[in-house]
């Protein structure tokens, strides 16, 4: 068994050198995502919550392209440039995990690319019969 490389048209381009997720087998690790919009790539305007709902957003794209979805996910780790906004992270992230609540950790960081507020990588199970080329 081999690791494969998930890109799409769909995910934000990184300019760091990375892919946005490598699926292994039945699991998927998700690079850490930003706020990027997907057409410019720039990180969305308008604030914390404007960010941690498009980190969201992205973090489904790359599921769904991996042949998953956020309702698969295992595990999240959550890095905020600033503690006190966690509050306002969770009232986001708890609307996309509604249903299930994956395991998490959450860490404040000195900072992020792009001058990011907050990013979010994940664990995910594909769903069966997901392709697996």
């Amino acid at each position: 068994m081999r690791p494969i490389a998930v890109l799409g048209d769909q995910i934000p381009n990184s300019p760091s050198p990375l892919v946005p997720a490598v699926v292994y087998g039945d699991l998927i690790f998700v690079s850490g995502q930003l706020g990027r919009d997907p057409a410019s790539g720039a990180i969305v305007e308008g604030g914390f919550e404007e960010q941690a709902r498009r980190t969201m957003d992205n973090l489904a794209l790359v599921l769904e392209e991996s042949g998953s979805s956020i309702d698969r996910v295992l595990k999240t780790t959550c890095f905020l440039t600033d503690i006190g906004d966690l509050a306002r992270f969770n009232a986001v992230y708890a609307s996309y995990f509604a249903h299930w609540q994956p395991a998490r950790s959450t860490v404040a960081v000195a900072g992020l690319a792009g001058n990011a507020l907050v990013e979010v990588e994940a664990v995910a199970v594909r769903l069966k019969g997901a392709d697996s080329s």
